[in-house]
């Protein structure tokens, strides 16, 4: 690979999510030539994924192509590539055809993928939701699980193919719950004739205690009575112990699903194998106060990448508001030492509080000595939402389509581009690449 500058300090960033934008957006106006690496050529809104799982969006009103949002800066080069790993010695970025990328700064922006822990061989049956691949995955699953109860006459295989289950209690799960009760109690409630979609069953699993737990309790406990008026049956306390293509079985209980979603955990990508670097136990690398790896000043990881521990020794977030400031502080340094001057201190990290939202008009929002929820702290959460999305026309376009979807309960976008859940062993999702999903 050849920089596009044989002078100007090269910057390579792997990873197009909300870190990687940010330090590409920031890095404007810097004496720098950028290179973005990223195994697939879109940058993804993924707090909206659920949306798109749900049918309410469709993929293109949360992702864009990387090319086309940095179309007005040449200085910005852009590779689809799957990375296998780095040469720290030769400051080399190795791609998977065998070709190598120079860099003089290297930003790891990986993020993260699904943590079964330890049973990967359920990830078959149930996927998770981290890329446009599992969103598109799970929408078709749903989808077609009707369309089987739909032509079956046996009940049970009925009651197995409108029974959803949904693994983990974080926000991700909460979401889907929500979203797949509202989809089967309203809008398919009419669509069918042999069926009636709104006795299905949703079934939220937690192994913990609480739902949403790293929301105040209080919040929580509205989390739950919320989504048990949507018809979800919460479950708490119990592990799931068995997943397969005939349901899970959880504290001993076996149940009949044939649609599965996992929303229990992550793991990072392997950019601490490629540098030998120190990780956590999620495998994120461990990084100093300057989001540097120790032994290598030239090399930050941020976001879903990294381990980060604020002043008061609490974990940094794996959350985008969290990514964007890491991404932002990030290219500031590399500004000030072109320049020649000092860093102007360790990463802060400012909390911009918790959000999560349960269904239509149904939210939660933590913001320390301010907590909102219902209606309300929808509105704000659709409006903080928003204000993330890429570009000015991306936000209108997304606002009004959910202004729509409250109004009427209309969900467009229910279009199956996976076969139907007929079969012994629903296919794998699409694998993820070496160099894992955007952060």
């Amino acid at each position: 690979m050849l920089r596009t500058s044989t002078d100007r300090h090269h910057v390579v960033i792997i990873g197009a999510g909300f870190g990687g934008i940010e330090v590409a957006n920031e890095l404007a106006g810097t004496e720098v030539d950028v290179t973005i690496i990223d195994r697939r050529n879109h940058h993804l809104f993924q707090p909206l994924l659920y949306q798109v799982a749900g049918a309410s969006l469709s993929t293109s009103e949360i992702a864009w192509p990387i090319r086309y949002l940095f179309r007005n800066r040449p200085e910005v080069n852009t590779l689809m590539a799957e990375v296998e790993g780095v040469d720290t010695d030769a400051r080399e970025v190795i791609l998977s055809n065998g070709s190598r990328q120079p860099y003089d700064t290297l930003v790891l922006a990986t993020g993260a993928t699904h943590a079964y822990f330890g049973h990967d061989e359920w990830e078959p049956f149930a996927p998770g939701l981290k890329t446009l691949e599992d969103a598109t995955t799970i929408r078709g699953r749903i989808l077609a699980a009707f369309e089987e109860a739909e032509r079956t006459s046996d009940p049970q295989r009925r009651a197995a193919l409108q029974t959803f289950v949904i693994i983990g209690g974080g926000p991700t799960g909460v979401e889907l719950a929500g979203t797949i009760a509202e989809l089967a109690r309203d809008t398919l409630a009419r669509d069918f004739r042999s069926i009636d979609p709104s006795t299905s069953r949703v079934v939220l699993i937690e192994a913990g205690q609480r739902l949403l737990s790293v929301f105040p309790e209080d919040l929580s406990a509205y989390t739950r009575q919320a989504l048990e008026k949507l018809g979800v049956e919460v479950v708490l306390g119990t592990p799931v112990t068995e997943c397969s293509a005939d349901g899970v079985v959880y504290g001993g209980n076996p149940l009949s699903a044939k649609t599965i979603v996992w929303a229990a955990g992550v793991q990072a990508s392997p950019a601490a194998r490629w540098l030998g670097a120190a990780s956590d136990r999620a495998g994120r690398v461990v990084v100093g106060a300057d989001l540097t790896v120790a032994g290598y000043p030239e090399i930050f990881a941020i976001g879903d990448t990294a381990s980060c521990t604020m002043p008061d020794g609490k974990p940094v977030p794996g959350i985008a508001p969290a990514a964007k400031q890491q991404g932002k502080y990030v290219a500031s340094l590399i500004g000030r030492r072109l320049k020649g001057k000092p860093s102007d201190g360790a990463f802060k990290y400012r909390h911009q509080g918790n959000l999560a939202t349960i269904g239509r008009s149904l939210a939660v929002i933590d913001m320390g000595r301010v907590k909102l929820r219902g209606a309300f702290a929808w509105w704000i959460w659709k409006l903080a939402h928003i204000y993330f999305l890429i570009g000015t026309r991306n936000r209108l376009s997304v606002a009004l389509s959910w202004v729509w979807n409250h109004s009427i309960g209309y969900r467009g976008s229910r279009i199956i581009l996976r076969t139907s859940p007929d079969k012994d062993h629903p296919p794998k999702p699409m694998a993820l690449g070496k160099s894992g999903p955007s952060d």
